[in-house]
């Protein structure tokens, strides 16, 4: 068996096993059997509270086990939050769109939690725009032939090959549906036969499947819209995790939460609470514990310390082995681990521009879309190194519209409109220091010129007159994203998911520090709300496994 072929067949074994693992039989369980315990005593320490720690305290909580939450921050949820500013407005800190469940035709569903059902999610109305300097796509919500209609009009030459590389897709998706509902029970002689797509796109880049499928580079493009989502132009970036989930997406649907992603957050801090576990605020951890060479508990910068059989860390993987545990085992396995997660490339960050307008004017200028990519060209390699660059020289950006998704999201006669890019995290880390100092002065400016360049361009190609309207302006930066989530270097998305770090390959839930474990966007099965959820319930199924 060659090299190559070994790893497609190392890979295919793990992916199967990790598809097994997230599927949870609640059932089948560990319950708590109410031990009494100190007050400082827990069964399980979550470290952060983004949606992916939230979910994992939930699922220790669900079971009756006694569970301690500690967040930093004052508010929980990580990227999952919202805040206030005077005029009645309320900005959502990062949701723009995301795939939910379905029940009963209503679609309130949080994955894994069918008792939370009070958070309540509309559609968007157009699944997504995205324009390009010759075309102008309207993707349709929940409508994927009708895209796919388009797209063979539009360019016919490769009708063909357009209706078969959805089709591929959507084999694809069922495939690992199949394999998830294996619980690991299949023939690995005949993988490639029964998973023909899983088999050919285990070691392609979504480029290379572009690529071997279209000729346009418009084309191509236009197909790869969404790419900023996922943190990787399509030569870098692992073809299982943008064509499934974009199939998903395209077939599903994108929705928003009625009041904003904070909702979600809080509708987890409720559940975690009415079933004995506790979320504690504006507390930071200082350092994992350690006894006997495993994780013990947590000592928080207050000076106070919390014991439990299992930690569990939503923080970033890189803070949590840099900073948090102090001195780690100085095993072989550990010096392994540690060279690991040095040679992951940490993803993009993101520049945003809040704005609050004084006036409807997006009903003013008939913009009916909520979500809107303005790309300058069609290489999506170039956008990327610009992001990388910070090159605005001649930038694309994202606008979200969240008035076009529900009545009532802006006080009346207002709007609420975001502006993002993605960054690289070199442009701010010289303003890095004094930034932590609260020396903001030489920082300010430079995010006050950016800022006003963006919207500048959303003036000039999208909403006429928009810097007159302007009566809020908040502005993010990487250097605000480190500031309110700890990220090591304001990343989004965690480690890039490149073809060496994509799931099952990603990182896994346990680590090489007995009873410490990894949950969220860092390690598997990815980032993004549709990810990290699930990576909390992944997580604590790794544990109650240990747990027997």
């Amino acid at each position: 068996m060659s090299s190559s072929e070994w790893k497609r067949r190392e890979f295919i074994q793990t992916l199967v096993g990790t598809l097994a693992a997230g599927v949870l039989d609640w059932s089948a369980l560990p319950v708590a059997h109410g031990q009494v315990k100190g007050s400082n005593e827990f069964d399980a320490i979550i470290i952060g509270s983004g949606l992916g720690g939230l979910s994992c305290a939930a699922a220790f909580a669900r079971q009756g086990f006694k569970v301690l939450v500690v967040e930093q921050h004052d508010k929980p949820g990580g990227y999952a939050t919202s805040f206030k500013r005077p005029g009645g407005f309320e900005f959502d800190v990062s949701l723009h769109s995301t795939g939910v469940g379905d029940r009963n035709g209503v679609h309130n569903l949080i994955p894994g939690f069918p008792e939370i059902t009070s958070v309540d999610f509309v559609p968007h109305p157009t699944l997504y725009r995205a324009i390009f300097p010759e075309h102008d796509v309207r993707v349709p919500n929940r409508n994927l032939p009708e895209y796919v209609a388009y797209l063979k009009k539009t360019f016919p030459a490769e009708a063909e090959q357009v209706g078969a590389l959805f089709e591929e897709m959507g084999q694809l998706n069922n495939e690992i549906g199949r394999l998830s509902a294996s619980n690991g029970k299949i023939d690995y002689n005949r993988f490639p036969i029964d998973f023909p797509v899983t088999y050919r796109y285990s070691g392609s880049t979504w480029g290379q499947v572009v690529d071997a499928k279209l000729r346009n580079p418009k084309l191509k493009g236009i197909v790869s819209a969404l790419w900023g989502y996922y943190g990787l132009p399509p030569s870098k970036l692992a073809s299982i995790y943008y064509a499934s989930p974009t199939y998903s997406y395209l077939t599903g649907g994108g929705f928003y939460p009625k009041g904003r992603s904070q909702t979600i957050s809080n509708a987890f801090v409720d559940f975690i609470g009415k079933h004995s576990g506790s979320v504690l605020l504006n507390t930071r951890v200082s350092q994992i514990l350690l006894k006997d060479g495993a994780a013990s508990g947590v000592a928080t910068a207050d000076g106070h310390q919390y014991t439990a059989r299992a930690i569990v860390s939503n923080a970033n993987a890189y803070e949590t082995f840099h900073t948090l545990i102090s001195q780690p085992a100085p095993t072989d396995q550990m010096k392994e681990y540690l060279a690991k997660l040095d040679s992951y490339s940490i993803s993009l960050s993101s520049f945003q521009v809040f704005l609050g307008l004084k006036k409807d004017l997006i009903r003013e200028v008939r913009i009916t879309d909520s979500e809107i990519f303005f790309n300058t060209g069609y290489d999506h390699e170039a956008a990327y190194e610009g992001a990388l660059r910070t090159d605005l020289s001649n930038p694309g950006f994202g606008l979200t519209v969240y008035d076009n998704l529900f009545p009532d999201y802006s006080p009346k006669g207002k709007n609420t409109v975001n502006l993002l890019v993605l960054q690289g995290y070199d442009h701010w880390k010289p303003f890095a220091a004094d930034y932590v100092k609260g020396n903001k002065a030489a920082y300010k400016a430079e995010k006050e010129r950016i800022a006003d360049m963006l919207i500048a361009r959303a003036e000039k190609t999208l909403i006429p007159w928009l810097s007159k309207a302007i009566e809020v302006k908040e502005i993010g930066t990487p250097l605000t994203n480190a500031r309110y989530t700890s990220n090591y270097r304001g990343a989004i998305y965690g480690f890039d998911q490149t073809l060496d770090n994509t799931n099952p390959r990603r990182l896994p839930h346990n680590t090489p520090v007995k009873n410490l474990y990894l949950s969220g966007a860092w390690t598997q099965p990815g980032h993004g709300y549709g990810a990290v959820i699930p990576s909390g319930l992944q997580c604590f199924g790794e544990i109650m496994k240990s747990w027997g």
